[in-house]
């Protein structure tokens, strides 16, 4: 008889919750404060947005983050969708032990000395630190994680799809755009989301990349912070907070309607 989750389970649920997420409502509550004290409540207020929005140098710095986040994401996507297709299908490879060490390191290696080695090369390459350089750092950082979403997406894969198209013909650059990516493009997907969360939140390695003109928002808030925290920066985090949230929500939705779709049309064939 299931007698449903115990009150210590229940009590144990409800003070995980409250640790996880309520600094962030109260960060969230916060940004609408009238004054300037942010432990001290004075009434609801926008003005703080608007202020925000007349920071250029907070704008500059959210406009770098962006380009940065979306071209490394993309850039990512492509290369751990290459590497997870590598690791899956060629079983045995010369070199594959190193290529997939290499692969999974940065998951495991901690992000200083990722951010010191990507330095180093870039000095030893007389390379101008900038906004290329964080974007490379943070693709190089970025493409294990693709890499391992998308291998588990191809891990349970159907490889007969693919075979019985190019059995009717169809060439294999032809078969992995229109049989192949569709199937796995909810695991491209959450790759892509996974990397621009990782590159928009990352400090430490853009810290090291960075130069002149490409201050990003986490190091713009870090060193504002450093000074202390102003209603500014709790409503810059807000709105990071809501495209965050409607991103995860938005990539929600477009996979579960795939997922019934294909559902659907699983059904409809066994009908057939």
């Amino acid at each position: 008889m299931n007698r449903g989750p115990s009150y210590f389970s229940l009590t144990a649920m409800v003070l995980g919750f409250a640790f996880l997420y309520l600094p962030i409502v109260l960060l969230i509550i916060f940004s609408f404060n009238e004054s300037r004290l942010v432990t001290v409540w004075a009434g609801f207020s926008t003005k703080w947005y608007v202020e925000l929005f007349r920071n250029e140098q907070l704008l500059q710095a959210a406009w770098v983050t962006l380009r940065v986040a979306v071209t490394s994401a993309t850039l990512a996507t492509v290369l751990g969708t290459m590497a997870a297709m590598a690791l899956t299908r060629q079983r045995r490879f010369f070199g594959r032990t190193l290529f997939s060490g290499m692969i999974y390191a940065p998951l495991v290696m901690p992000e200083v000395i990722l951010g010191l080695s990507m330095l180093l090369l870039f000095v030893a390459m007389d390379q101008a630190r900038g906004f290329w350089t964080i974007m490379i750092a943070h693709t190089t950082f970025t493409m294990c994680y693709v890499a391992v979403v998308v291998q588990s997406r191809l891990a349970g894969f159907d490889r007969s799809l693919e075979e019985a198209a190019m059995d009717l013909g169809c060439p294999p650059l032809r078969t992995f755009f229109s049989i192949t990516l569709p199937q796995i493009m909810p695991g491209v997907i959450a790759g892509w989301m996974l990397a621009f969360t990782l590159s928009l939140d990352d400090l430490v390695i853009a810290s090291f990349t960075t130069g002149p003109g490409a201050t990003t928002l986490p190091m713009k808030i870090y060193s504002q912070v450093r000074l202390g925290v102003t209603p500014e920066i709790n409503a810059v985090c807000t709105i990071l907070i809501g495209i965050v949230t409607l991103g995860v929500i938005a990539v929600s939705i477009t996979s579960k309607r795939q997922r019934l779709q294909q559902e659907r049309d699983e059904r409809m064939a066994m009908e057939q």
